[in-house]
């Protein structure tokens, strides 16, 4: 295993751009949380505070995309820069407000203007895919990456609360726009790794890559799926703070993300020819499936039990999902067709987060579970319904490549 992942690094640049877009991409899980620790100890407010940290998170799946469709057509080192920008000037307007007793519409209006916080983990993707179009090595990099996020979603909101209860209230946020600064200033400036700008043939190609049936469906199943950690979340908080005990809720989540990152790890070192709608099929039922023990888990313990097998499923469906999306996309949309599955799942973590609490509140625990199980239903729905499609479109690269001479895999499997 350690090979595969040694072998992907041996092209020149990528251990550069991988850091920094490592340091670059944290503020985002940091952002989210920071927000609702710094309004929640400075306003005391707590249903504000989950409004206008819900209000950058949706800005961000909305106003993400537009940032790397703008990305595909001018290039990474053009955008990334000024999106940059404003994302912080929107951080630094929120903190203003937020230490001064602003209205709290003031509050709503900065969290918009942070949502343009470009999506590093996008434009990650997007080098990785240039190097290492129609070859193995590509999985085994959006394993990592997956895996990576994963690590992001662990230490960001915990480093959050930590900044913003031990320092001062707005320190995570502020740490947060500084990490993107810094980061982004240390990405944009590697040249020699940047995508180039891939040139439309056709009249209709400056259309949103939302518009299209395989991107359109699959971040529709990411959102589904998303709302399965975002229960997670909610419940493990909720669990830990009966137990007396807040930071228990901190090995809910990590136990969940080492599952995912485990078997992230393990798929993408391996070599097997399956066809990618399959695996699509076997990882989104295995997801729905690991859902039904929650209906036993009544405590943070039970909870630790389940969510190891919960999580298992999910880098690999994160893998095969961009690689569905890479052979389907042309390759001058595809930075935001990347953003669009990452916005689906974000979306997702924050609607089951929220449906989870309202449900937990006036039903209690076990009601609170099924929504995952709601959630995972749906989404294994929305995958046999697409199989075919998608098998459809697959053929069709697999054609186009072919015909243009470009180099591919067999655009219905992954070697992994």
């Amino acid at each position: 295993m350690p090979n595969a992942y040694r072998e992907i690094f041996s092209a020149p640049g990528t251990r550069a751009f991988s850091s920094a877009g490592l340091l670059a991409r944290l503020p985002l899980p940091l952002t989210h949380m920071g927000i609702l620790t710094m309004l929640s100890e400075t306003t005391g407010a707590y249903a504000l505070s989950g409004l206008v940290a819900g209000t950058f998170t949706f800005s961000m799946a909305f106003l993400g995309p537009q940032v790397s469709k703008a990305v595909d057509r001018r290039g990474q080192s053009r955008v990334l820069p000024v999106a940059t920008g404003v994302s912080v000037l929107g951080l630094a307007g929120l903190l203003l407000c937020a230490s001064t007793g602003a209205p709290s519409w003031t509050l709503f209006l900065f969290a918009l203007l942070s949502g343009l916080m470009p999506s590093m983990s996008a434009m990650v993707r997007a080098r990785w895919t240039e190097i290492y179009r129609g070859t193995p090595q590509l999985t085994t990099a959006y394993s990592m990456e997956s895996v990576v996020d994963e690590l992001t979603y662990v230490i960001g909101p915990a480093l959050a609360v930590v900044l913003s209860t031990a320092l001062f209230p707005q320190a995570a946020p502020l740490a947060a726009g500084l990490l993107l600064l810094v980061g982004v200033a240390l990405f944009v400036p590697q040249k020699s790794t940047e995508p180039p700008v891939k040139p439309r043939v056709h009249d209709g190609d400056g259309a949103s890559a939302i518009l299209s049936p395989p991107v359109l469906v699959l971040a529709l199943i990411l959102l589904c799926g998303g709302a399965i950690p975002g229960m997670v979340d909610t419940m493990g908080l909720a669990f830990a703070e009966r137990a007396g005990d807040k930071s228990l809720a901190g090995l809910v989540f990590a136990v969940y993300a080492i599952g995912s990152g485990v078997s992230g790890l393990v798929f993408g070192a391996r070599r097997l020819s399956v066809p990618l709608p399959r695996l699509l099929l076997v990882g989104v039922t295995g997801t729905a499936l690991t859902t039904l023990p929650f209906l036993l888990v009544d405590g943070v313990a039970g909870m630790v039990a389940v969510v190891f097998a919960a999580g298992v499923f999910f880098a690999p469906t994160m893998v095969v999902v961009m690689g569905i999306v890479e052979r389907t996309t042309p390759e001058h949309a595809l930075t935001e067709a990347m953003t669009w599955m990452i916005a689906g799942l974000q979306s997702g973590v924050a609607i089951g987060a929220a449906v989870t609490g309202v449900v937990y509140d006036r039903f209690g625990a076990t009601a609170g579970v099924t929504v995952s199980i709601g959630a995972g239903a749906l989404a294994l729905a929305l995958t046999v319904g697409a199989l075919p499609m998608l098998r459809r479109r697959l053929e069709r690269a697999e054609r186009g490549a072919v015909a243009s001479g470009a180099p591919a895999t067999a655009p219905d499997a992954v070697t992994c």
